[in-house]
């Protein structure tokens, strides 16, 4: 029987920044250029309409010059808490839902990063591609960008 936690890759982390800090690098284009996307890749931010039923699309130019399309649609925002979307990231990663969760710790925020896959299997198969490996690197830019920002 397939759960949703059997389905999920959970990324957790603690970043040194105030919770107001981390929701703003999650939800400002202009923050987001900054660190979404693995180490040494441009993105640009091509529509980002933050509201629940707003789409969002960036396109990262990958060196071969095709491009690797990440979009999706909010579904659920609790300010300063909780951010919910669908995503595509083309072409590997299809119709995942993304739960970007987050806690005030004072001048730290606890963060919680699921990944939520349609079944079992195309989790265990994103873990084989390496999606811990690539959401960590795009993490470790985010808190190279939240130390920058302060």
């Amino acid at each position: 029987m397939s759960t949703a936690e059997n389905r999920t890759v959970t990324i957790s982390r603690t970043f040194d920044a105030p919770i107001a800090l981390v929701w703003e690098a999650w939800t400002s284009p202009e923050h987001l250029a900054h660190w979404w996307g693995p180490k040494g890749m441009k993105i640009d931010i091509i529509d980002h309409n933050f509201e629940v039923g707003g789409k969002w699309k960036y396109v990262m130019p990958m060196p071969d010059g095709n491009q690797f399309i990440s979009e999706g649609t909010y579904s659920e925002i609790t300010p300063m808490t909780k951010i919910i979307t669908t995503a595509d990231f083309k072409p590997m990663t299809e119709g995942v839902v993304l739960e970007i969760i987050l806690e005030d710790k004072g001048e730290q925020t606890a963060f919680t990063f699921n990944v939520i896959h349609a079944t079992e299997e195309y989790k265990i198969q994103q873990e084989k591609m390496g999606i811990y490996n690539g959401w960590g690197s795009a993490f470790d830019r985010l808190s190279l960008h939240l130390a920058e920002a302060e």
